[in-house]
C-alpha cells in the first residue's frame, strides 16, 4: 500500500513526507505556501544574529572593560565558532534528527542564549556596575555573558546549515514548475538575510549606541521569539526529507571496502556493480545515483566477489549509490576551495575598507557623520536591489538563450560572481590611488580621522561595496543552490555547512596575507604596505594583490568547472544544472 501511495500523482516523488511521516500530499504541502514561514524565520533570525553581533566588540570594550586587542580576539573566536558549529548541526540533521527537528531544537538553545545575554545587560547582579563611564564586571558577570554568547553560537550552528536546505526541500525536483521555483527560493532566501542585516546594522546599532544595551540585546531576543513562532506555525505545511543515518560511517565503509579489494579489477560492464533492485536506495531519504567514471578506484567497493556472495557486509561491499555519494562529496571539494579567495575579498568590507574610509570625509550636512563601518549598508542595499533584478529580469532573459531552466548553470553563475569580485578590488585600489595622490599633493600625511579628514567624501567608497553586493548575488547564492543540488540527498545539510566554512577560511586567509605582506614589505626599515598611518603606506598594492589572486582563482575555477560532472540520479535527465 505504501508503495502505491508513493507513486500516486497526489504525492511528491522525491521521498518527502509530512510531519507524521506519511508521503507528502503535493497540493497541501510545500512550495511557496510553506516558504513564507521559513523565510520569515530566517529574516528574524538574521536580524537577531547581526543585531547582537555587529556591535559586539564595542560592548566588550565598554561594558566588560576589555582592550581593543582582547575584545577583537574574543569576537573573532566567537565568530569562528559560529562557522564551526554548523558542522555539528548538519551532521545531526542528515544522520538522525532531520532538518526540521534540528532547527527546532537548536532554536530553543538560541533563544535561551539571547534571553541570558539580555539579562547580562539589564538585570541587577548580572549587569556590570559602571561609574563615570568605566565598568568593572565581576568574574561571574563576564562568565554569564560568555555562556550566553556560546549558547547562541551553538544555536546558530543548528540553523545555518539546515534552514536553506529545508526551504529547498519544499520543492519537488520531479515537477518541472517546482524545479523552477527552487532557484527563485534561493534568491529570495538570500534577500531575506539581507533585509535582516539591513535592519540590524541601522536600527539596532542606533538603539545600542543611543538607548542602551538592554534594549539593544532585548530586541534581537524578541526577533528570535518571532522567528520561533513563525517556524512552528508553518509545521502542517512542511515537507520533510528523512535522515539517512551516519554519513561518516557510510564514507568510511566505501574507503575500507575499496582498500580491502585493492587488487580486484572493476568489470567493464558497470551494471555488474552492486546495487539494490528496489526503486529506492539503501540509504534512507536518498535517491539512487547513476555510476560515474571519475575516481574509479572507489568503484572497487561495489565489485561483487565470491566472498560477498557468502557473507554480505557493508564494510566489504557497498552499493553504487553509496560509492557515488562519496564521489559527489570529493568532487565538491575543489569548487568549495575556489570560494575561499572570494570570501577573502568579501571580508575586506569589515577590515581594509573601514581603514580606508576612516580617513575620508564622513559628513552628511554640517552635523551628521556616517561611521565608515556603516558603509556595509550599501553592500546590503546592493544585494536587495540585485536579487529581484536577477530573479525577474536576468533569469528569464538568460533562459531564452541558454535553454536552461535556471538561466545559467550553477557553475556559470558562480563564475560570473568571481569575475565581478575582481572589479570590486580594482575599484578599491583605484580609489586608494586617488586618495594617496591627494595626500601627497596637499601634504596631508598627518590626517588620521581624529585630526580631520581628507577633502574627499566617503561616499566614493560606494562603488566597491555595491560591486561586492552584485558578486554575492551570483557567487554566494549560486553556492547555496549548488551545494544543495549537488550534495547527496542524505548529506545536504552537511555540504551546506561545508560551504559556510569558506567564509571563515576566507577571513583566516585575509589575516595570513596581511601578516605575510607586512612581514615582507617592512624589511630594511621600510614603512610597508599597511602601516598604522596608511597615508604613508600602499593599501592600493594590497588591493591589486587581491585582484590578481582573484583572477588566478577564476582561471583555476574554469579548469575545475570544465572537469566537474553534475550529479545524476536514476530519475534525472542529463541536462546540466
Amino acid at each position: 500500500m505504501e508503495g502505491t501511495e508513493s507513486t500516486d500523482d497526489r504525492y511528491t516523488k522525491d521521498g518527502t513526507t509530512d510531519i507524521r511521516g506519511k508521503p507528502a500530499i503535493r497540493k497541501k504541502t510545500g512550495t511557496w505556501r510553506a516558504c513564507p514561514y521559513i523565510l520569515a524565520n530566517e529574516c528574524c533570525e538574521r536580524l537577531a544574529y547581526y543585531g547582537m553581533s555587529t556591535n559586539l566588540v564595542n560592548y566588550m570594550k565598554d561594558r566588560l572593560n576589555q582592550g581593543n586587542g582582547r575584545a577583537s580576539k574574543n569576537v573573532n573566536n566567537w565568530s569562528g565558532t559560529c562557522y564551526v558549529t554548523p558542522l555539528l548541526g548538519a551532521f545531526l540533521a542528515d544522520s538522525y534528527l532531520g532538518r526540521y527537528w534540528t532547527i527546532a531544537s537548536f532554536m530553543i538553545l538560541y533563544i535561551i542564549g539571547l534571553i541570558l545575554l539580555t539579562m547580562t545587560a539589564s538585570v541587577k547582579g548580572l549587569e556590570p556596575i559602571c561609574h563615570n563611564g568605566v565598568c568593572n564586571p565581576t568574574e561571574g558577570q563576564t562568565s554569564a555573558f560568555f555562556v550566553a554568547l556560546y549558547l547562541i553560537a551553538l544555536g546558530t550552528g543548528g540553523i545555518k546549515p539546515c534552514v536553506s536546505s529545508f526551504g529547498a526541500d519544499q520543492f519537488d525536483e520531479s515537477d518541472e514548475s517546482e524545479k523552477k521555483s527552487k532557484t527563485s527560493f534561493f534568491n529570495w532566501f538570500y534577500f531575506t538575510i539581507n533585509i535582516g542585516a539591513l535592519l540590524a546594522s541601522s536600527v539596532l546599532v542606533y538603539i545600542q549606541n543611543n538607548v542602551g544595551w538592554g534594549w539593544g540585546f532585548g530586541v534581537p531576543a524578541v526577533a528570535m521569539a518571532i522567528a520561533v513562532v513563525s517556524f512552528f506555525v508553518g509545521t502542517p505545511l512542511y515537507r520533510h526529507q528523512k535522515p539517512g543515518g551516519s554519513a561518516m560511517t557510510r564514507i568510511a565503509q566505501v574507503i575500507v571496502a575499496s582498500l580491502r579489494k585493492y587488487g580486484t579489477s572493476v568489470p567493464a560492464d558497470k551494471s555488474l556493480l552492486h546495487e539494490v533492485t528496489d526503486k529506492e536506495s539503501v540509504i534512507q531519504g536518498s535517491r539512487k545515483l547513476e555510476h560515474s567514471d571519475q575516481f574509479k578506484f572507489l568503484d572497487k567497493a561495489a565489485v561483487v566477489t565470491p566472498k560477498d556472495n557468502n557473507l554480505v557486509s557493508s564494510w566489504s561491499l557497498c552499493t553504487v549509490t553509496q560509492v557515488e555519494e562519496l564521489k559527489s562529496v570529493v568532487k565538491l571539494l575543489p569548487i568549495w576551495a575556489s570560494g575561499i579567495i572570494f570570501s577573502t575579498v568579501y571580508g575586506q568590507m569589515n577590515t581594509l575598507f573601514v581603514l580606508q574610509g576612516d580617513l575620508l570625509d564622513p559628513h552628511i550636512g554640517p552635523n551628521f557623520k556616517i561611521p565608515s563601518a556603516s558603509l556595509t549598508i550599501f553592500d546590503t542595499l546592493s544585494v536587495i536591489a540585485w536579487v529581484p533584478f536577477y530573479d525577474r529580469v536576468i533569469i528569464p532573459f538568460a533562459r531564452k538563450y541558454t535553454g536552461n531552466v535556471r538561466g545559467f548553470t550553477q557553475l556559470t553563475r558562480m563564475g560570473i560572481g568571481l569575475v565581478i569580485s575582481i572589479f570590486a578590488m580594482l575599484a578599491a585600489g583605484t580609489l586608494e590611488v586617488v586618495r594617496l595622490r591627494i595626500v601627497e599633493s596637499k601634504n596631508l600625511y598627518y590626517i588620521d580621522g581624529k585630526n580631520g579628514y581628507l577633502p574627499m567624501t566617503i561616499f566614493w567608497q560606494i562603488p566597491q561595496y555595491f560591486i561586492i553586493g552584485a558578486a554575492e548575488v551570483f557567487t554566494f547564492i549560486g553556492q547555496l543552490e549548488f551545494f544543495y543540488d549537488q550534495a547527496p540527498d542524505a548529506m545536504r545539510s552537511l555540504c551546506s555547512a561545508l560551504s559556510l566554512t569558506t567564509v571563515a577560511l576566507g577571513n583566516y586567509l585575509s589575516t595570513l596575507l596581511v601578516t605575510v605582506v607586512t612581514d615582507i614589505t617592512t624589511r630594511d626599515g621600510k614603512v610597508g604596505w599597511i602601516p598604522d598611518n596608511i597615508n604613508r603606506g600602499h593599501l592600493d598594492y594590497f588591493f591589486w594583490l587581491l585582484a590578481i589572486l582573484s583572477a588566478v582563482n577564476f582561471l583555476v575555477y574554469l579548469l575545475i568547472a570544465k572537469w566537474y560532472t553534475y550529479k545524476v540520479t536514476t530519475d534525472d535527465d542529463d541536462e546540466p544544472l
